[in-house]
């Protein structure tokens, strides 16, 4: 008899294909047909280690579901659909349904929260791992806000620059404020300041940015805040969730703090004089933030030599000798 394993998949296989609920029986028939195209059902009972009524019955169930087919002709004879056809469908409902029970388990543990918070301290701060997981929370917390969210952003990202614009865009429209102070790291990304922060200022959003910022930060009006707590420089991969209390109260605090100090993105890229260019505006906003060259090369797509170039010419036009007094100058003529 022919080696089962190897014709009709391997065990992991199969136990990929149960995880998304297909039949034991069922998955051993499929991929043995997978690897044997155009199979009579008596050949799948010998490599698939089945009876005949078994093979019958996950046959009749395959071609129901659109994973097998049964090809015309005499001996009746069956050829398996690709599995990105057949399966795809499968792990996108397995993966609604793994949505869904995170979403009910984010129910329960308010629930558990409540109940507890005032005999538990340690409840309000809750730890949660996974960029995944954080990824959730992040949502639900600004799905939740009623008034504002407040966010200090600096890299590394949970997900993709940009991805969170729509949903933005549709609570600022119910809204919710939003006031969020970048890292000149965060504007130092490539494409992040033109197609993010500037996208999100045009819908409403109220930004600044500070040359350095003590932690990355989202916060919904004055009940919760999450904060990672440790990251590679590429991935958030644990986060504090920090409930009503003293601690949130000091991190209303903070925020506040760095707001004041920080230099509004969005006046300075409205530009009172005709003359100053789009780049040039931009130019000013980065220089004012304390960004290095590399940093505004980054962000506006420019090499070093060009960097150095319009830095100095523009610190020539301003009669400066330093960044701050770029800055300073560009004030008091009413570019920024």
């Amino acid at each position: 008899m022919t080696n089962s394993r190897q014709v009709a998949g391997s065990r992991q296989q199969l136990r990929d294909l149960e995880a998304l609920g297909v039949p034991a029986t069922d998955a051993r028939v499929y991929t043995a047909l997978l690897g044997h195209p155009r199979t009579r059902a008596v050949d799948l009972v010998e490599q698939c280690g089945l009876s005949a009524q078994q093979v019958a019955r996950a046959l009749s169930r395959l071609t129901a579901s659109g994973m097998a087919s049964r090809v015309p002709g005499r001996p009746a004879r069956y050829l398996a659909a690709a599995p990105d056809i057949a399966l795809g469908a499968l792990a996108a409902e397995r993966a609604a349904e793994l949505r869904s029970a995170r979403a009910a388990i984010e129910d329960l543990m308010a629930v558990h929260r409540e109940a507890s918070r005032f005999t538990h301290p340690a409840e309000l701060v809750e730890v949660v791992t996974g960029a995944e997981n954080i990824e959730v929370r992040v949502r639900r917390l600004q799905d939740e806000a009623r008034t504002q969210i407040r966010g200090l952003d600096r890299p590394p990202y949970v997900s993709a620059p940009g991805e969170n614009l729509d949903p933005e865009r549709q609570r600022l429209k119910a809204g919710i404020v939003y006031r969020v102070i970048y890292d000149r790291e965060a504007i130092a990304v490539p494409g992040r300041l033109q197609n993010d922060i500037l996208v999100s200022g045009t819908d409403g959003e109220r930004s600044r940015v500070r040359p350095q910022l003590p932690i990355k930060m989202v916060m919904a009006d004055e009940e919760v805040a999450v904060i990672p707590i440790s990251s590679s420089p590429h991935v958030v991969d644990a986060a504090y969730i920090v409930h009503a209390s003293a601690l949130l109260d000091a991190l209303v605090t903070l925020f506040e703090a760095e707001w004041d100090r920080a230099v509004p993105i969005a006046e300075a890229l409205t530009d009172p004089a005709p003359h100053r260019d789009p780049e040039t505006t931009t130019l000013l906003t980065l220089l004012a933030a304390g960004q290095t060259d590399a940093g505004i090369g980054r962000a506006l797509g420019w090499s070093p030599r060009t960097t150095q170039r319009r830095v100095q010419r523009l610190m020539t036009e301003l009669n400066a000798t330093t960044r701050f007094q770029a800055g300073m100058n560009a004030k008091a003529r009413g570019w920024l």
